[in-house]
Parts: structure tokens; C-alpha cells; sequence
């Protein structure tokens, strides 16, 4: 079986959320989508603060950097630059 990466995770959760969006699909089969989305989300999450963690910790070590928390802006529906 392959390693899943991040980026397959959340390839595979938009594909996932395209099928729910749909409506097409019978009651267990969407429950199952969303229970399989569900455990995506939680992938994804685990490894983003696994990142965000090494990168504060490589930050730490450079001491020439200081460490800020990260935060989220709302661009709302803007295409960023």
C-alpha cells in the first residue's frame, strides 16, 4: 500500500466533498464519504501541526529568527496574487 501524503489526502477529501455535494449517492454510501472525510481531516490536521512544529523548531535553532504565531487572514473569495 502507497504512504499517503498530504497532498493526496486532501486531493482525495475534495474529491470526497464533490460526491456529497453532488447528492447522488444513496444514504450509507454518503455516510460512509463522510466518515472516510472525516478521518482525512484528521490526517491532515496531525500533519499540518507536525509541520508548523518543525518549522518553529528550526526557527528556535537559526536564533536569528524569532518565532510568531501563525495566523490565518481572511481574504474571503479573493484570488491571491
Amino acid at each position: 500500500m502507497a504512504k499517503r501524503t498530504f497532498e493526496s489526502a486532501l486531493g482525495k477529501l475534495e474529491q470526497i466533498t464533490e460526491e456529497l455535494e453532488n447528492g447522488e449517492l444513496s444514504l450509507e454510501k454518503s455516510l460512509k464519504k463522510f466518515d472516510e472525510g472525516i478521518a482525512l481531516v484528521g490526517y491532515c490536521n496531525t500533519t499540518l501541526s507536525a509541520a508548523k512544529a518543525k518549522v518553529e523548531l528550526l526557527l528556535e535553532k537559526q536564533g536569528a529568527f524569532s518565532k510568531e504565531p501563525f495566523t490565518e487572514m481572511d481574504h474571503g473569495d479573493q484570488e491571491l496574487p
